[in-house]
């Protein structure tokens, strides 16, 4: 799982993997068919054809269609002549009372209320619009969205209404216009998820999280290596600029003039230690003076120091 066409090819196998109730394959079927299906005449008989071009997708819903409706459609393939070369699926079934069975008009862009009334079917027309025109990135990749296309606006605005069935979790759906289709989409990783889970694809959804908090915690982790990098960088210029009052100071004045004895050892400490911060000043301060310095002490006294380098 690299990228994000494999990943999606995954989460859409596993969904073609499993077994369902009766209930759940025709929601499936049906918003498959209502996205990706074509209805033809021939010889004065209405056909749908559904194309894909995955074999795996295509034999579950062949055998889908055969358990459902007690009936044989015709399945044939073709070479697309395309650089890949690759194979296009066609299942073919006479339309006769099919369209009916699945409360789908062609005509009509409402999803009808019998797909909404659980979570059984909530998840199987969801998971038959995904294996129809969905795509998820990888959590590898730079940002999380998983899409839906639908083929009209109306449609769309219907599919994020079922979406919001979902008693389990608040879908937060977009819908942007992407060339001739309206993308129904998601960004948050948390909801990504969810609709892993509701549409069946567990085994994938597992996948997507572990490697997003593994992800995650590297940037967490590379965001702290930056951080530290950058207090070294601020703490050794700070002690650069320190070290350069001390210098100027004794070649004033001489080491024993610099202050209070307190004041002598920390300037010692500082010469010597330019890349400590102030918490380690202080610990050296201590152990040197033989009592405890806090760091807020070390504190003032460089900044009395600094004060003092400012009339130098």
């Amino acid at each position: 799982m690299n990228n994000q066409s494999s990943f999606a090819t995954a989460v859409k196998e596993e969904i073609a993997s499993r077994s369902y109730q009766n209930e759940r394959l025709l929601a499936i079927i049906s918003a498959f068919t209502r996205i990706n299906g074509t209805l033809v005449i021939k010889d004065k008989r209405e056909f749908i054809l559904l194309k894909l071009e995955n074999s795996k997708i295509a034999k579950f819903l062949y055998a889908s269609i055969q358990k459902l409706f007690q009936i044989s459609p015709t399945i044939s393939y073709l070479k697309k002549k395309s650089f890949h070369q690759n194979t296009c699926y066609v299942i073919s079934v006479e339309s006769v009372h099919l369209l009916s069975q699945l409360h789908i008009d062609f005509l009509e862009s409402k999803i009808d209320k019998s797909f909404a009334k659980n979570t059984e079917t909530i998840g199987g027309y969801l998971a038959g619009a995904f294996l129809a025109s969905g795509s998820v990135n990888s959590p590898r990749s730079s940002n999380y969205h998983l899409e839906i296309a639908c083929n009209d606006l109306s449609y769309a605005k219907w599919f994020t209404r079922l979406m919001s069935k979902y008693h389990d979790s608040s879908f937060m759906a977009k819908i942007i216009k992407r060339r001739d289709k309206y993308v129904v989409y998601l960004k948050r990783s948390d909801q990504i998820s969810d609709f892993l889970v509701l549409v069946g694809a567990t085994d994938a959804c597992l996948y997507f999280e572990n490697t997003r908090v593994d992800r995650d915690y590297a940037n967490v982790l590379n965001r702290m290596q930056n951080l530290d990098t950058a207090n070294l960088s601020k703490t050794l210029k700070t002690a650069k600029q320190d070290i350069k009052i001390i210098n100027k100071l004794i070649k004033r004045d001489g080491l024993v003039n610099l202050g209070s004895e307190k004041m002598i050892t920390l300037c010692e400490l500082r010469i010597k230690y330019p890349e400590a911060s102030l918490d380690e000043l202080a610990t050296h301060l201590s152990k040197a003076m033989g009592e405890t310095v806090s760091k807020s002490n070390v504190n003032h006294l460089l900044r009395a120091l600094r004060e003092e380098g400012k009339n130098l």
